[in-house]
């Protein structure tokens, strides 16, 4: 047996994902046969919650105590040092599959209450790759009799075509980030990117840069997508849109990680709310009994062509 359960492979012309059943996460993607994400093998488990959905909440949650809707949750710990815990809570769970097809499929779970988050949902997936790359919509359902609160996050990493970030170039157009504390939790203080490191509103260089910012003031298109775009060392392009319904964003450039998966890829991370949202209420999300959520995310490849036309990557000195 996969530590990851069932592997569920779909394809679409020169595309093809691999969805695994433990936590429906992204286990690989390649698009004319190169990778879009730094994916993980058959036989491992994914590190640095690579490629993975983060629900009931995303990024982490401060441990102790909050309450909504008069239920008191009580959290415990994985970074016992931050004394935060990370990512949610079905990342290690395993999926029911309810739909394959050639180019699309279908995951879902139940989350019953736990001391971390007493509240009875259901989380859908879907996963679908057409002309427009790879789309991934999220339905969340609220099977409680009271309001319940939740944020949403994915978690993927980007492969940039060469062996490190560095020499990639990035356009994230979004005009603020959300000041953090020492436990990496917002303080409540949204500070404008202009000055800063984290400004990639015109497209520029990576090198040198440490990231591990939430981005919002999200500039959108006309209809309402914020796009970010990637551009590899060998001139590729990996755009990662997101619906309204995500109000946040985050990069990571995973300087954090082991040696051997360090700036080797660039986390873009589609997030409906910032971390400790659960007690801050920040891009909180509330359902009502029976109610239902949705939001889109997308991710497309093209080839090294299309940065000449899109995409004009400046670089010091350059």
């Amino acid at each position: 047996m996969l530590p990851t359960g069932e592997q569920i492979e779909i394809g679409f012309a020169d595309q093809h994902a691999v969805i695994t059943q433990v936590g429906a996460t992204l286990r690989s993607y390649q698009s004319a046969g190169a990778p879009v994400v730094e994916g993980f093998a058959p036989h491992e488990m994914p590190d640095a919650c690579r490629n993975q959905i983060c629900y009931p909440w995303v990024n982490r949650v401060g441990s102790g105590v909050w309450d909504f809707s008069h239920r008191v949750a009580h959290v415990g710990a994985d970074n016992v040092v931050s004394k935060t815990l990370n990512h949610g809570l079905i990342r290690w769970r395993p999926f029911s599959v309810d739909a394959v097809e050639p180019s699309r499929c279908v995951l879902s779970y139940v989350l019953f209450p736990v001391p971390d988050y007493p509240f009875a949902t259901r989380f859908e997936v879907r996963y679908e790759l057409d002309v427009r790359g790879l789309g991934v919509t999220s339905i969340v359902t609220n099977l409680d009799d009271v309001d319940v609160p939740f944020s949403l996050g994915f978690h993927p990493y980007f492969a940039t075509t060469g062996p490190s970030i560095d020499g990639a170039g990035l356009h994230l157009p979004a005009r603020s980030y959300l000041e953090v504390d020492e436990r990496m939790l917002p303080t409540g203080v949204v500070r404008p990117v202009a000055g800063t490191p984290f400004d990639f509103r015109v497209p520029r260089a990576i090198d040198g840069e440490v990231l591990d910012v939430t981005y919002t003031d999200l500039e959108r298109d006309e209809d309402g997508l914020f796009t970010v775009t990637l551009v590899g060392i060998d001139g590729s392009v990996t755009r990662v849109s997101q619906d309204g319904a995500f109000a946040y964003f985050q990069a990571f450039s995973a300087d954090t990680l082991a040696a051997a998966r360090r700036r080797t890829s660039l986390a873009l991370e589609p997030m409906t709310a910032p971390a400790e949202a659960l007690r801050s209420h920040q891009g909180l999300i509330s359902l009502a009994p029976s109610q239902s959520w949705s939001g889109v995310w997308r991710v497309r490849r093209e080839g090294p062509d299309a940065s000449r036309v899109s995409t004009r990557v400046s670089r010091p000195g350059g």
